[in-house]
């Protein structure tokens, strides 16, 4: 089941892309395009430390409320690999406007909302909004950048990603204390608007077209595969909370089992010659794809929880206003957007060694910070935690865009939102499961022993576990770079240059 759209021809993904011609708007595009991600992306985590008085509110039962966060997040993962590939096959600029459009007008409804249920349409519809925006944000860097430039704007990028992520509690935080009602939840939503309408503005004015000449075509049985198996992994971790991974455990084996499906459709359709929605080559014949996008899964498990642990250690175990819950963990967002920006000019020099770095020093970091809450006066441990916090971030600075950087860098440009989308769904996956089983853990340790130092300490040692794993297969890929790296340097440059075809030399 296919559908015709205007793509590009079926070439292989390691084709050499067409002559690059500058775009001179290029970084005032750019611009736009982040201050969308940020937004989208920032909505993750900022509704988080709004959840009590959204629940007081509106009257609603804690299961509802969490479906503010977890409906977000279930329809943003759903939306990537499709709202990628469909920018890659029509045109990235009008997928990114329309769903930037939607995006501030579904935070709107968020806003007003009268009750829980409409909150919740409200939330499910912005979260399918942002998953079709996120992967074309990716899709214009390949689109618009090359060479070193390539690598700082997606150090932006990768800024942009490590910010909203860590600066939710944060902002959230102050927007409540500034609003100083009950109803101070709603500006959370409110807010997204007239930076958003300036946003649309600027897009239409900046953003290239797409332009495609050849035929192409949109597996919708492929879509619906993916969004099945996606669902049936997604559905048991954002209802976890209420009991979900107990009752649900079996969807885990449905999900595996329909997303084979949905790989063997891909692959018989390119053996046909056919367009798939997600092209298997990519994680076999595209250097670095494959290990990149699980470095990026295994990374997020970790940093996506980490923030809901601290969020419920200051503010249940310490008692701490949500401003300053956000404000002790400032540091990590500082340390990460600066160190971000300076990854992506150093990317093309160190290649996976940045990420090895700052996997190191984010795993310093959060394991200082650990055993500062664990032994030093609980009063004070988060004031001296916050230098080693900041280590921290430095070093999630260095994992993040030169991670995407590594991974997307050889990817065609016609396949840019595909490829995008794809690693962001593997990360979107890695934050269900990290903000699932760690605030989780957090709780049962909590009800056994009634200790918040021991709850918060065995939490963050989990997170540390699925970094160094992350750590060990970037590590392996430095190496393998390494081995074959003076072998390629032989090589005629115009084979070289290309992933697939390099492994002959």
């Amino acid at each position: 089941m296919t559908a015709s759209v205007s793509g590009a021809g079926d070439r292989d993904p390691g084709a050499r892309e067409d002559e690059y011609e500058p775009d001179p708007h290029r970084w005032r595009a750019l611009w736009v395009t982040l201050v969308a991600g940020f937004m989208s992306l920032l909505d993750v985590t900022i509704v988080a430390v709004a959840l009590p008085t959204v629940q007081n509110d509106l009257h609603a039962s804690a299961a509802q409320v969490q479906w503010v966060v977890s409906g977000y997040a279930l329809t943003f993962a759903l939306a990537l690999v499709t709202a990628g590939r469909l920018g890659d096959a029509l045109d990235r600029r009008r997928i990114f406007l329309l769903a930037l459009c939607g995006f501030v007008l579904f935070s709107a409804a968020c806003g007003a909302a009268p009750n829980i249920t409409l909150l919740v349409v409200a939330r499910l519809a912005q979260g399918l909004a942002a998953g079709f925006m996120a992967p074309q944000n990716s899709a214009f860097i390949q689109q618009l950048f090359r060479g070193a430039e390539r690598g700082r704007a997606f150090g932006y990028f990768g800024a942009t990603v490590g910010i909203s992520s860590a600066s939710g509690p944060l902002v959230g935080g102050t927007i409540l204390a500034l609003a100083e009602t009950q109803n101070g939840w709603r500006w959370i939503f409110y807010v997204n608007i007239p930076i958003g309408i300036l946003a649309v503005l600027l897009a239409h004015r900046l953003l290239p077209r797409t332009r495609r000449s050849t035929k192409g075509q949109v597996d919708v049985l492929g879509v619906l595969l993916l969004g099945l198996g996606v669902f049936a992994l997604m559905y048991p971790l954002v209802q976890a909370e209420a009991g979900g991974l107990a009752r649900l455990w079996w969807m885990f084996f449905v999900g595996l089992a329909v997303l084979t499906v949905f790989v063997r459709r891909q692959r018989r359709l390119v053996a046909r010659g056919a367009r798939p929605l997600l092209d298997p080559r990519l994680f076999t014949t595209v250097r670095g794809y494959a290990v990149g996008a699980g470095v990026g899964t295994l990374y997020f498990i970790g940093f996506s929880g980490v923030w809901l642990v601290f969020a419920l250690y200051y503010q249940h175990g310490l008692h701490f206003s949500p401003l300053r819950s956000g404000l002790a963990v400032t540091p990590f967002a500082l340390g990460s957007a600066g160190a971000a920006v300076v990854a992506g000019r150093l990317v093309d020099r160190l290649g996976r060694l940045l990420t090895v770095c700052g996997l190191a020093g984010v795993i310093a970091g959060l394991g200082g910070t650990a055993l500062l809450l664990r032994f030093a006066p609980p009063d004070t441990a988060p004031w001296i935690a916050a230098p080693v916090l900041f280590i921290g971030g430095v070093g999630g600075g260095f994992v993040v865009s030169p991670n995407i950087t590594m991974t997307l860098r050889d990817v065609p440009v016609r396949m840019a939102g595909a490829a995008g989308g794809a690693l962001q769904t593997g990360q979107r996956l890695g934050a269900a499961v990290g903000t699932a089983a760690l605030p989780g853990l957090f709780y049962l340790v909590l009800d056994r022993n009634d200790d918040y130092q021991s709850a918060v300490v065995i939490a963050l040692g989990v997170a540390l576990v699925m970094m160094l794993t992350s750590l060990a297969l970037a590590a392996y890929d430095w190496r393998r770079d390494r081995r074959t790296r003076e072998p390629h340097k032989k090589c005629p440059e115009e084979v070289a240059n290309s992933p697939v075809h390099a492994r002959q030399c």
